[in-house]
């Protein structure tokens, strides 16, 4: 039905799969917000649970593992959430779910990489090491970017893209693909960054420089 003034276009499944997760979301984090426990804290429990599934992801157990990483994508999503709920949001606690969120990426391919190294296959270990790397730049190029542009979020392979990923590889074993497409998309977000930001520079469009800081 028109909503002011223009049509949506969304499929009823999509829809009602949006509003049933939102609703789900929205009550758990009512829940999760009376329990008193700070954003912080699960910001701590959604890295130890990343490590649970990295461990599984070590032993071969893909399937468990995918679960285990769906739950802490949940809890990834809950934090920010809680923080909103109960009046405590603050830039340490955006800088810390951030800081342990590439702690969470490394453990996820860390143990990828001790998988295939136990089964004895060299070639899907550095497939794994190279998928690792390239994710680590897809953020930190972001980051670096907007220390002398305003914005840098061109590319798709950001961090909710590999965790979909990473999940549909261990539900279905098919992780090889799945670091092969992380590895390949995530450089050419890199290089579409890089481009990104030798534009903006070229035009004019920087961040003024911060005056270096007096000595005492």
């Amino acid at each position: 039905m028109p909503d002011n003034g223009r049509e949506t276009n969304h499929h009823p499944i999509t829809y009602w799969i949006g509003e049933g997760g939102g609703w789900l979301l929205k009550h758990v984090v009512s829940g999760l917000a009376a329990t008193g426990i700070t954003p912080n804290m699960f910001t701590f429990f959604a890295l130890a649970v990343n490590g649970w599934a990295s461990a599984l992801f070590a032993m071969g157990r893909f399937r468990e593992s995918a679960a285990v990483l769906f739950f802490a994508g949940f809890l990834d999503m809950a934090d920010g959430q809680v923080a909103r709920r109960v009046g405590r949001v603050t830039a340490f606690g955006a800088f810390l779910d951030s800081t342990l969120d590439r702690y969470s990426d490394l453990a996820l391919y860390m143990g990828l990489v001790v998988y295939y190294t136990l089964i004895g296959r060299a070639f899907y270990m550095t497939l794994a090491a190279v998928a690792m790397a390239s994710s680590f730049m897809v953020s930190y190029s972001r980051a670096r970017a907007e220390s002398l542009i305003p914005s840098c979020k061109v590319g798709f392979m950001e961090r909710p893209e590999r965790l979909v990923l990473l999940i549909l590889g261990g539900a279905f074993r098919r992780m090889a693909p799945v670091l092969w497409v992380i590895a390949f998309i995530s450089t050419l977000t890199v290089i579409h960054r890089v481009i990104y930001t030798w534009h903006e520079l070229r035009s004019g469009r920087g961040l003024p420089p911060i005056a270096a800081p007096s000595p005492s």
